[in-house]
């Protein structure tokens, strides 16, 4: 589990393709890689992954087919910069909200402008996961978690503070930048228990009651 706070921001140093998988290499000077150990779950933007190799200054990792073809790890080249958050200990703080790490679907910057001291990004993502974007809700996007401003559509929009823009990757993400979503933990979870009519509740039966829309 991640809540979303990036801890380090780091570069792929190497792609090697592998019977269809790629193991990727990342560097990076902002983590203690000395406290952890092979088999960490580290998410890098967002999608978690296994370390299979530590290094003074990083780390390897596999990355499926399945993975590959669900993010956007596939569109990275050497030299490209990622987000980074090691799993969580028991004691951590959650400052932002809970992520899996188990990407939904990738979705695209729309737009990038100015407000005030923040930046204002619209991201357009498939349809089929719009429905799980609630505005004031949360959304995790690269692995940062986000407050959502407003839904429209299949489209989402969100500030950026200039610490945020600072730390993470979205200083650099201009239109057409491509960025892994992954939804709320708790929309995805109520869907499915909603998909039954559990002692005469349904989704059918909240609508009725003002509980649903």
């Amino acid at each position: 589990m991640f809540t979303g706070i990036i801890k380090a921001k780091g570069t792929i140093s190497a792609m090697q393709k592998r019977g269809g998988d790629v193991r990727l290499s990342v560097r990076s000077d902002g983590l203690p890689w000395a406290d952890y150990e092979i088999g960490e779950s580290i998410a890098v933007n967002g999608v978690c992954l296994t370390a299979v190799a530590l290094h003074e200054d990083g780390f390897d990792t596999d990355v499926s087919v399945e993975t590959l073809d669900v993010t956007g790890l596939g569109k990275l080249d050497v030299g490209s910069s990622v987000n980074l958050e090691p799993s969580l200990s028991l004691g951590d703080r959650l400052g932002g909200h809970l992520v899996s790490g188990h990407v939904d679907c990738t979705g695209t910057v729309v737009s990038r402008t100015a407000d005030a001291r923040s930046i204002r990004f619209v991201i357009e993502i498939p349809e089929a996961y719009a429905r799980y974007v609630a505005k004031k809700g949360s959304v995790s996007v690269d692995g940062v978690s986000l407050t959502v401003n407003e839904v429209s559509g299949n489209t989402f929009d969100m500030n950026i503070i200039p610490h945020t823009a600072e730390v993470t990757l979205f200083g650099e993400y201009a239109p057409g930048s491509v960025v892994n979503i992954e939804v709320d933990l708790l929309a995805r979870y109520i869907e499915r228990l909603l998909s039954k009519d559990y002692d005469g509740i349904s989704i059918d039966f909240l609508k009725t009651h003002g509980y649903a829309r």
